[in-house]
């Protein structure tokens, strides 16, 4: 879910002002999964932007306290969200760690990077979500270290209903600073697409994954 509707709308605007979210209905993205896609995402361009960095990060942190109460540590997705997660537990004053997608295969075979002991409350930072399994993933690395998840904040979220499935029977809870459906509602305001642009957009993220036939 989003944190609120002035947040998910401010969030959007910024994120397409700085380009770190392209949406183009026309001349589709291709992702590495083979998905034709008429946006695409990459919110470390957050990081080069220091107001909007600031934005993301304050925002993020207050949310964290009034949503999950009492932290112990803030744990970065690796990569994308090691950068902001840095900053969200430096605003808070906390320990931060990073989670690999696996193990490394030499050295002490780390996946979790930094200090954390068992027992502790960690929330989870991640940049974007999409299909969710990455991010879960990350998840289920830190639950395996016995550290209490309390549970994961994003920047941005497809809304795909495989990533809210995937967020609900691994039981962990989710909020996002903005999602699709708000950011084709500020898109529209303010004219980086027409009607039916948002028509197109809105086709593909019923049907992502068979949006380049149709």
């Amino acid at each position: 879910m989003i944190f609120d509707k002035e947040t998910a709308k401010r969030t959007a605007e910024v994120l397409l002002q700085i380009n770190a979210i392209k949406l183009q209905p026309n001349d589709p993205f291709t992702w590495a999964s083979g998905w034709k896609s008429p946006i695409y995402c990459d919110n470390r361009i957050v990081l080069s932007f220091p107001p909007i960095r600031n934005y993301i990060r304050e925002t993020m942190a207050k949310h964290i306290e009034v949503h999950y109460g009492k932290v112990d540590v803030i744990a970065g997705v690796a990569t994308g969200a090691i950068g902001i997660g840095i900053l969200v537990a430096e605003y808070l004053g906390l320990p931060f760690i990073y989670v690999r997608p696996e193990a490394k295969s030499h050295g002490r075979q780390n996946q979790i990077e930094g200090f954390v002991e068992a027992g502790q409350n960690v929330v989870v930072v991640e940049d974007l979500i999409s299909t969710g399994k990455s991010s879960l993933n990350a998840v289920k690395a830190l639950e395996e270290a016995k550290v209490n998840v309390k549970g994961m904040v994003a920047i941005f979220s497809y809304g795909f209903d495989i990533s809210r499935k995937n967020f609900e029977t691994a039981n962990v809870a989710l909020h996002t600073l903005s999602n699709y459906e708000n950011l084709l509602e500020q898109a529209l305001e303010t004219m980086y697409i027409n009607s039916k642009e948002q028509e197109v957009l809105a086709l593909w993220n019923d049907n992502p994954s068979e949006w380049n036939t149709i």
